[in-house]
């Protein structure tokens, strides 16, 4: 079926969910007046707009890396000029369970780095916790501030095909992705101003004050003012603009491991005036590469010591270490038992069916069916197959080393999900493309979560890959009121 002519000539509509069309093709209410707009401008416009855009993120620096180019590595992040839609009922559904999930994973990293609760109750297999590559039992006994482990977070949601979203990934450890939410909006205003004015849009400009304020809730005791600074691993990082991005935000410093020295137990920072007094870090480092002395000796990116003044309690450190076991993908098939362990409650948001290959019946499954299955590593975004046609064929390698009894836990097995379809603007027409969806958590004080995200977008026809790394690219998400 095809919603209509010309201008949407080549936009299908099949079993996924549709963000702009109902099934019957009409226009869904909340995207008629973008709909009607797009009928009425000639692709001429769109191209003159999308350079625009394109000169922007220019301008900005704002580039990624596409390790699969022939063409060259560095390019311009690509950005589709039409907005995702979510309406104020949808997002009030997604702010509540997005609370929910943060709340009871805060609840159980404490826990498991303290009485072990959940695990004497076998809810969660002490295994599957203490065999985590990110799990860190130097943070046993460790009291963080506000007992919140995890400060930043992105999750990434999909929409399913009947309309309800549902958690796709937590990404709990140094989660990436916020600078493109935010410069998308401003690229939008600057290249559709009247088309973003007709809408009612609640506004994402004051994230980097919002997580200015998680961040200083966090302070040591004793500290009336706390500082704040942002550690990067350096300008080699991919994710380097992002960080001097955010620095600029907030209006805090931007620090290498090079600039902050241990005396004491405390950190202070390097100045032209001196030793300055740090007391929260935003760090953007890796555990491992955190501190030479508490975790890999040969690091040159992090600060010496560093560790032992976050234990003693005289410096923040957001996200803390040890955070990673509750994105690790394994333990996220255990993430509705824990909301109901800690809460009491049924998760609001919905996991994908995940298979975890530890187990022999689920690894049999899978094995069976590995055609119509997304495996991934548990520990890192690698993914030994995904759900694109020329992936469909699994090589024996890969059998070997889910049937390996020593590697199965380092990977689970999802079946393969059609994202949500978005209206993009391609080669001068309008047609469908995947989608997903990562929304910022910021928890300090109190849990804040801002109205939007980064839209990721898979822009070629039919994948469901959405990684710009891959091939894909984002579009701005607009919240209404």
């Amino acid at each position: 079926m095809t919603p209509a002519p010309d201008t949407f000539s080549r936009y299908d509509l099949d079993s996924a969910y549709d963000e702009m069309f109902e099934p019957n093709a009409k226009p869904r209410a909340h995207y008629r007046p973008l709909y009607e707009r797009l009928l009425g401008m000639p692709p001429e416009i769109w191209q003159t707009r999308q350079e625009q855009a394109d000169l922007m993120f220019l301008n900005q620096g704002i580039t990624f890396t596409v390790y699969s180019s022939n063409e060259g590595t560095e390019k311009i992040f690509p950005y589709d000029l039409l907005p995702r839609i979510i309406t104020a009922k949808e997002w009030s559904v997604l702010e509540k369970g997005l609370e929910q999930r943060i709340t009871a994973l805060n609840l159980f990293l404490h826990d498991i780095y303290h009485e072990g609760k959940i695990l004497k109750d076998k809810i969660v297999p002490r295994e599957m916790v203490e065999t985590c590559p990110h799990y860190r039992p130097e943070m046993v006994g460790i009291d963080v501030p506000n007992g919140v482990y995890v400060s930043v977070t992105g999750t990434d949601l999909i929409r399913l095909p009947d309309g309800a979203f549902a958690v796709l990934e937590d990404n709990l450890r140094v989660p990436s992705g916020v600078s493109y939410m935010l410069t998308n909006r401003q690229v939008m205003k600057h290249v559709f101003p009247l088309l973003f004015g007709s809408y009612d849009v609640r506004p994402i400009d004051h994230y980097g004050q919002e997580l200015l304020a998680a961040l200083k809730s966090l302070k040591p005791q004793g500290s009336e003012d706390p500082s704040v600074a942002l550690l990067t691993p350096g300008v080699f990082n991919s994710a380097y603009f992002e960080h001097t991005f955010l620095a600029r935000q907030m209006g805090v410093p931007l620090v290498e491991g090079r600039d902050l020295v241990v005396y004491n137990k405390r950190v202070f920072r390097r100045t032209t005036n001196g030793l300055q007094r740090v007391d929260v870090i935003y760090r953007r480092i890796d555990d491992d590469f955190l501190d030479p002395k508490a975790f890999r000796p040969d690091s040159v990116l992090g600060v010496p010591g560093i560790f032992e003044a976050f234990a003693a309690g005289n410096v923040a450190l957001a996200n803390a270490p040890g955070t990673g076991v509750a994105d690790d993908k394994g333990i996220y098939a255990y993430v509705p038992r824990i909301i109901k362990y800690y809460l009491g409650e049924d998760p609001i948001l919905q996991n994908i069916e995940t298979h975890i290959l530890a187990e022999q019946k689920p690894r049999e499954m899978v094995l069976q069916n590995l055609d119509k299955m997304v495996v991934k590593a548990v520990g890192g975004v690698r993914r030994l197959r995904h759900a694109d046609r020329a992936a469909r064929h699994p090589g024996p390698a890969r059998r070997i080393r889910l049937e390996d009894p020593r590697n199965p836990r380092n990977y689970i097995a999802q079946p393969t999900i059609m994202l949500s379809r978005a209206p993009c603007i391609l080669d001068g027409t309008v047609d469908g493309r995947h989608v997903d969806l990562r929304p910022y958590i910021l928890y300090g004080d109190k849990v804040r979560i801002i109205p939007g995200g980064l839209t990721r977008v898979a822009l070629r026809k039919g994948s469901l890959v959405v990684n710009s790394s891959q091939g894909g690219g984002s579009k701005d998400t607009w919240v209404l009121y």
